[in-house]
């Protein structure tokens, strides 16, 4: 199993201060920002590679992949393509995949959004294989997302876009509020799920919190889950959307990320 996590955790934190840190404390990798102002693919690459750090996976920047806007969908889905073009200087990163982070209902019908939102995968997973690259669509909560909010209709996009090359992300802090039973919705997602996000239920390091974890990572072991698991963990603070909390929030932080992966190490299978 590897380990990485989130980069956008550390805020505005240039990365190579980031991959320090990760370095030190022992992870394998990340989840790098698909952010190409902020730095070239080229460079994240020699960052990471500097610190004996890999490229696990990409998350993106929010783009609205279901709007009604057909010129909206279409420069979020040109997004999506640089993104995809950004991951082929790495080693076959994860691309992940959501709707637009904070919108919480339908403009249109969600009949209509849902169509839209199926048409758009199909073209950004179909530009991914072109680039020998896999997606996995990230299942966010209802006060994040108003589309795909658990494992169930995670699965029905799945086949509803019928791409070889699209598996399922899903999140130990959003299955908290979504799922009846996170450890099941592992297991149903299967042979599917690619990607494994975690943070305990208030988002913050493992054992901070209240979620079973452990059981978690027992459904992962029954399914052979062999992808990575990504940390993407806060600091305790008011706004969740962004990591940058009270005054020495980094060093929270680092303190949460070193005691998770000191858990994970130890309950492991």
């Amino acid at each position: 199993m590897k380990y990485g996590i989130c980069t956008w955790i550390f805020g505005n934190q240039p990365l190579a201060s980031t991959a320090k840190t990760l370095s030190e404390i022992g992870y394998d990798g990340v989840e790098l920002l698909g952010a190409p102002s902020l730095y070239s693919a080229r460079e994240a690459k020699t960052i990471l590679s500097d610190h004996g750090l890999q490229a696990l996976s990409l998350t993106p920047m929010d783009a609205d992949i279901s709007h009604p806007d057909e010129n909206v969908r279409r420069e979020a889905i040109d997004y999506y393509y640089r993104l995809i073009e950004f991951g082929t200087e790495f080693d076959e990163p994860l691309v992940s995949c959501h709707g637009l982070v904070k919108r919480i209902e339908p403009i249109a019908t969600i009949e209509e959004e849902d169509a839209w939102l199926v048409e758009s995968v199909q073209k950004i997973t179909e530009r991914a294989k072109g680039a020998n690259l896999k997606v996995v669509f990230e299942v966010l909560n209802r006060y994040e997302a108003h589309q795909v909010n658990n494992h169930k209709q995670a699965i029905k996009l799945v086949k509803d876009v019928g791409a070889d090359n699209l598996g399922i992300l899903l999140d130990a802090y959003h299955m908290n509020i979504e799922e009846k039973n996170p450890a099941k919705a592992l297991r149903t997602a299967g042979e599917k799920l690619w990607l494994y996000h975690t943070a305990d239920s208030n988002r913050e390091g493992i054992g901070y919190g209240h979620s079973d974890i452990l059981a978690q990572v027992k459904a992962l072991a029954d399914i052979g889950y062999d992808y990575a698991t990504i940390l993407e963990v806060n600091a305790p603070g008011y706004n969740p959307f962004t990591p940058e909390k009270a005054e020495g929030w980094r060093d929270i932080l680092k303190q949460h990320l070193t005691d998770s992966l000191k858990w994970f190490k130890q309950n492991q299978n």
